[in-house]
């Protein structure tokens, strides 16, 4: 009986070690024509569902979800995280510009990957 209780336990731990991936990606630009300043795209499972750009200002749910289980305050938080990390990538371009003499236009990327 007790082997028998062992192999349900296994069995069951092998459905419930379900990984998933939790993706960010940050991109900041400086003088690159019709692409926004900077950009954040939020992905789990590969699925995108949260977006930010420079130009809109305003963090958006991109999955229907997303918007039914988060607040409007949750997504005035992100806005604002959206907003401190594009000023952060701003002032790293310039920095990196003057490094390396650079004038003309320029991309950073950063990637944050985290499995969950």
């Amino acid at each position: 009986m007790l082997f028998f209780v062992f192999l349900f336990l296994l069995d069951l731990r092998k459905v419930a070690t379900v990984t998933h991936s939790l993706k960010y990606f940050f991109t900041g630009s400086s003088q690159v024509p019709n692409f926004p300043e900077f950009v954040v795209v939020g992905l789990i499972d590969d699925v995108q569902i949260i977006y930010y750009d420079s130009n809109i200002q305003k963090a958006e749910p991109k999955q229907h979800w997303m918007r039914n289980n988060n607040s409007e305050k949750d997504f005035e938080t992100w806005t604002g995280i959206g907003l401190d990390e594009q000023q952060k990538f701003k002032a790293h371009i310039e920095i990196i510009k003057q490094r390396f003499n650079q004038t003309g236009g320029l991309s950073l990327s950063i990637f944050i990957n985290v499995f969950i």
